[in-house]
């Protein structure tokens, strides 16, 4: 019990001491004293009204990396909070956040704006309205299929998945190959390099309120993982609680992927590492799931601006660390599902 509490007290500090570490981390180097003195210097500003010269210390820092920093811990979080909820209620260590083909929809949307219109807010907007729509054109073919159970909604998202993904492939086809087609490509690999504080705005609102519902749900996710038969017999309406449940994770899923593009891995393996460390009960599981993204995918974007010259899309460094990460799980045994 002792060690439990080190942990999970380890866990909730580690994103504040990522975010500290993060703010020194690129190829413009700052000095401590320099980022002390611009919090001072801003915070002072900011309390009086002063309008004070802005040097480059204090660009870098609050126009290119906090805003960054942000995002990811936001994009993480969602991502990890979407994944464990997914898992607990088709009760399949498997299911990711795309598993509604909400990532295929998302993408569709931010390929069709690429292509259609040069506005940043509108290839935001369409992703996350189309991330939605694929998970909406899911739920509706498993209400109108004659099967029953989770099952139905797992198939149903992979179809909906292959025909978003078509259509993806469709957009890059008719894209520009010399400026169109390049920008999707790149959007589709995942990446925070444009992220503005408008973006954290569009991504805080949705995020806040599915992870709060979710949060506050999660006694009856350990509900769900019962089985059906279980959690009828215990009174709970499996029914609504699965479809409230669908609808926040791909609520915050949605509003993620449509300001980073698709991150792969993250819902998937976060979960799993925290259920080894913490359990799986879900009243423990899904705030460690939360803060555990999120300090995943910072260290992650540290990494994507830091090791080449050029900046990494971030969907190619969580697969590499991902996929082997998730066969050293298998290896340790059933992914500490149990």
């Amino acid at each position: 019990m002792e060690n439990k509490s080190h942990t999970l007290i380890f866990l909730y500090v580690l994103p504040f001491v990522l975010i500290v570490f993060s703010l020194f981390v690129g190829r413009y180097q700052i000095q401590v004293s320099s980022v002390i003195d611009e919090i001072i210097i801003s915070s002072y500003a900011l309390l009086y009204g002063i309008h004070l010269p802005v040097s480059t210390d204090h660009t870098v820092l609050f126009s290119v990396r906090l805003p960054r920093i942000i995002a990811a811990l936001l994009v993480g979080s969602a991502l990890s909070i979407a994944g464990v909820s997914f898992q607990g209620v088709f009760r399949n260590p498997l299911v990711s956040p795309y598993i509604l083909g909400v990532g295929s929809g998302a993408g569709f949307g931010a390929c069709l704006g690429i292509l259609l219109f040069d506005s940043a807010l509108i290839i935001q907007l369409l992703a996350f309205i189309f991330g939605l729509l694929a998970m909406f054109f899911a739920i509706f073919m498993g209400k109108v299929s004659r099967g029953t159970g989770s099952l139905v909604f797992v198939l149903a998202g992979i179809i909906v998945g292959s025909i978003f993904t078509s259509l993806i492939s469709l957009v890059k086809y008719v894209a520009d190959p010399y400026d169109e087609l390049p920008e999707i490509v790149f959007w589709l690999m995942g990446s925070l390099s444009t992220v503005r504080y408008e973006d954290i705005v569009w991504l805080a609102f949705p995020l806040v309120i599915g992870a709060t519902v979710l949060l506050l749900l999660r006694w009856r996710i350990n509900v769900l993982s019962l089985g059906d038969e279980e959690a009828k017999a215990l009174g709970v309406d499996i029914e609504r609680i699965r479809l409230v449940i669908i609808l926040c994770a791909t609520l915050v899923t949605s509003a993620a992927v449509s300001i980073s593009g698709i991150i792969g891995w993250v819902g998937l393996v976060v979960p799993h590492i925290a259920r080894m460390l913490v359990g799986p009960n879900y009243s423990i599981l899904m705030p460690v799931s939360f803060v555990l993204g999120a300090s995943f995918l910072l260290l992650v974007d540290d990494l994507a601006r830091t090791i080449a010259a050029t900046e990494i899309p971030l969907g190619i460094i969580t697969s590499l660390f991902g996929a082997p990460l998730f066969a050293y799980l298998i290896k340790r045994g059933r992914l500490g599902w149990n």
